[in-house]
């Protein structure tokens, strides 16, 4: 099994969470998180006044997947997330050792 977290637009969230679901991802956790990565940011004006916003708001989304499905649910996430432009966001990878249904104590990809 792998996690696969993907750091995205905020805009993009429901065509993201559209492509996960036609590719029968069964579950997601979403968060909002504030970052930067080589876009460094933006400068906005205010009154005449320039500002430098570093932190960016973005969306965290998280999965876990069985190792035959990582390929497809990359691939969603990919196409759905993305726009073409600096700060569309990144993917992380990693192996799961163990997943545990807490209601029925399914352990494995059963609990998926």
């Amino acid at each position: 099994m792998k996690e696969i977290t993907a750091v995205i637009r905020t805009e993009r969230l429901d065509a993201v969470k559209d492509s996960l679901v036609k590719v029968d991802c069964k579950g997601i956790t979403v968060m909002d998180v504030k970052g930067h990565g080589e876009q460094l940011g933006i400068e906005e004006k205010y009154r005449g006044r320039s500002y430098r916003i570093d932190l960016l708001p973005k969306i965290q989304i998280m999965t876990v997947v069985g190792d035959e499905d990582v390929e497809k649910a990359v691939t969603a996430i990919c196409e759905a997330a993305k726009t073409g432009h600096v700060g569309d966001g990144k993917i992380f990878i990693k192996d799961i050792e163990e997943v545990i249904r807490i209601r029925t104590g399914e352990r494995g990809e059963k609990a998926l």
